[in-house]
């Protein structure tokens, strides 16, 4: 075994969660180029989550800043558009190191999520060669393909009834690293839109992170953005959070600063 070869790649956001700490991540849905990996990196993100459902983005633009994220020590990973995603191995074998499924309702969406990200025996990835995340350096495939099954995170999202009745099935299923409810979409299906901090959503969040501590996967949360409920439920056991998207961040900042500087303009009339 060559040793050089089991340090060269590591997954800061497994690293932060197998020692039982929080990871965080920036969700992109803006960002077009490498910097945005870096302005993560400067704002303390462990990870970045760049939106391939909701954003437009081409497999280049992600594989450009899958490259620079790796570059400064934070994890890509992309949120397929859906299960059968076309584009996962493609994004996979250019330096993603973990793909978000949406909408995943059973055990067997679970097992197809884990065929398409993980080479076997575990799943049924197809095996390439000179892979970017190892510097294109030569390895035995028995090697690189072991390296990268234990690096690359296979994330679930629970967005509907269906999904919560089966959690404590998605979570059993082998190769899959983080249950993530997603409350946006879980709380619509519910028909309580909108309504964060509603027992319904925070019940389903206990009965999930239950789950993933039954079968020793990670548990995660995406949608609430409010910092209370946040640190709440983190105190309960949510181990890979998003902490905002980052539109909402220019957002924030942009409307407080122009909100301070109308209220010094109106002052000095």
């Amino acid at each position: 075994m060559n040793a050089s070869n089991e340090t060269l790649v590591r997954n800061p956001l497994k690293d932060r969660m197998a020692a039982d700490d929080v990871a965080l991540g920036m969700v992109v849905r803006l960002g077009r180029s490498a910097e945005i990996a870096r302005i993560a990196r400067a704002t303390g993100h462990d990870f970045i989550f760049v939106d391939g459902q909701h954003a437009l983005y081409s497999p280049e633009t992600i594989g450009h800043i899958a490259q620079a994220a790796i570059g400064c020590g934070v994890a890509p990973i992309v949120r397929a558009r859906h299960l059968a995603d076309a584009d996962v191995p493609r994004f996979l074998d250019n330096g993603v190191m973990g793909i978000v499924y949406p909408d995943v309702n059973n055990a067997e969406e679970a097992r197809r999520a884990v065929e398409a990200c993980k080479f076997p025996p575990v799943g049924r990835r197809s095996v390439s060669g000179a892979y970017s995340i190892f510097d294109f350096k030569p390895m035995p495939v028995a090697e690189s393909s072991r390296i990268l099954n234990d690096t690359t995170l296979v994330i679930c999202m629970i967005e509907t009834a269906e999904g919560l009745e089966n959690v404590e099935a998605i979570a059993a299923v082998e190769g899959v690293d983080v249950v993530h409810i997603g409350c946006n979409d879980l709380l619509t299906n519910l028909g309580r839109p909108g309504a964060f901090g509603d027992p319904i959503i925070m019940d389903a969040i206990d009965r999930m992170i239950r789950a993933c501590k039954a079968h020793g996967k990670w548990a995660g949360l995406g949608g609430d953005r409010d910092l209370g409920r946040q640190a709440e439920l983190i105190g309960r056991g949510i181990r890979f959070i998003t902490t905002q998207t980052d539109i909402g961040f220019l957002m924030a900042e942009a409307g407080r600063r122009v909100s301070e500087l109308r209220k010094v303009a109106e002052a000095n009339r």
